[in-house]
């Protein structure tokens, strides 16, 4: 009589409990062992060996998705935002800046004792001279990073990375009636691609950027264009670096992602900025309403808003170089537009870019 009584849960609540723990822990191992496999692709490359191209199997992003990455992205944003002692500041980026090859004589503040936290120090801003906008080439990179692909876009699928295609229509989402757009009505077409297109002879482009986590996190407008909608997309925060680009396809589409879509001299002109893990916060500078990376979601979702019917008659004018957004640690950009037949892209695949260096021109 004097021993105490064992309480227990019910049965189903603790199959629950550790069905999820193992769950997490088997989908945290195998992320871990993808990273060690892009570790050893990377390798490869440098010593300049393709490798042939092995597309994840369902079962693989099923288990990749299963890891919790939306809520360790919004826990990571939370401790950006943590208040670091003075002392500390300099050790803790100090590691940051040599893990990662930050540049910071290229910072406008190069005293790592004025960044309060790790979110002031991702999103630091660069020296005016640093970044000079070539004035010659009609679009520009409008961030720093990595050219993971470009080209036309052929039969309405978009490279992610040599050989590793994704859906045009199901990364950019239905196409948005005339009626919201500032430009003029598109050519009758069939295909999703054709009805993009708003003038003869002109083909569709895309580019894609891939940010690292050292690079500057900030991102600009690439050319002249009036922003007239957006398009979010709450989704998966899977990593993007280009070993994972390689090995799920459609990885774009079924990560959080920003479509901006408008117009320039040339007809249809749309950037989209990409979450990944540890990156849930995507910041349009213009666009107070976005909110992303939230707690809950319904798959497959997409939400609009338009800047001619709920702001102005014009849209968002944006001029070349201009501040346009920022990332909380570093994803990828993708660059989809209209323009002529003969515009050519001064790029090479695997090129290492800059903001305000020259991606193409007529």
């Amino acid at each position: 009589t004097d021993r105490k009584k064992l309480h227990t849960a019910p049965v189903r609540q603790v199959f629950r409990l550790r069905f999820f723990h193992v769950l997490v822990a088997t989908g945290g191992g195998y992320a871990g062992y993808r990273k060690y496999e892009d570790y050893k692709w990377r390798q490869l490359e440098k010593r300049g060996i393709e490798v042939p191209v092995k597309l994840a199997s369902e079962w693989e992003v099923a288990l990749y998705k299963s890891v919790p990455t939306r809520l360790l992205s919004r826990a990571w944003g939370r401790l950006n935002q943590v208040e670091l002692p003075t002392w500390l500041r300099k050790p803790v980026y100090s590691l940051y800046i040599w893990t990662f090859g930050v540049n910071m004589k290229e910072a406008a503040v190069e005293d790592l004792h004025h960044y309060r936290n790790l979110s002031e120090f991702f999103r630091r801003k660069l020296k005016p001279q640093a970044r000079p906008v070539c004035c010659v080439h009609s679009v520009i990179s409008p961030s720093d990073g990595k050219i993971l692909n470009f080209g036309q876009v052929k039969n309405c699928e978009v490279e992610q990375v040599k050989g590793v295609t994704y859906s045009l229509e199901s990364f950019l989402g239905p196409r948005i009636s005339t009626e919201e757009m500032h430009f003029s009505q598109a050519l009758p077409g069939n295909s999703f691609q054709q009805q993009l297109v708003t003038k003869e002879g002109n083909e569709l482009y895309h580019c894609v950027i891939y940010l690292a986590p050292g690079d500057y996190h900030c991102f600009h407008s690439p050319t002249d264009w009036t922003v007239s909608h957006r398009r979010h997309f709450p989704g998966s925060l899977m990593s993007v670096n280009p070993g994972v680009a390689r090995w799920i396809k459609e990885l774009f589409c079924h990560n959080e992602r920003v479509v901006l879509t408008g117009d320039w001299k040339h007809g249809f002109f749309s950037l989209t900025a990409v979450g990944a893990t540890n990156v849930g916060s995507i910041r349009i500078y213009f666009d107070q309403d976005l909110h992303t990376n939230s707690p809950s979601y319904s798959k497959g979702s997409y939400n609009d808003f338009s800047f001619i019917s709920n702001n102005n008659k014009e849209g968002i004018p944006m001029r070349k170089g201009e501040h346009l957004g920022e990332f909380n640690l570093g994803s990828t950009i993708v660059l989809i537009f209209e323009a002529p037949k003969d515009f050519k892209f001064n790029l090479k695949a695997g090129q290492k870019i800059r903001f305000g260096e020259a991606l193409g021109s007529l």
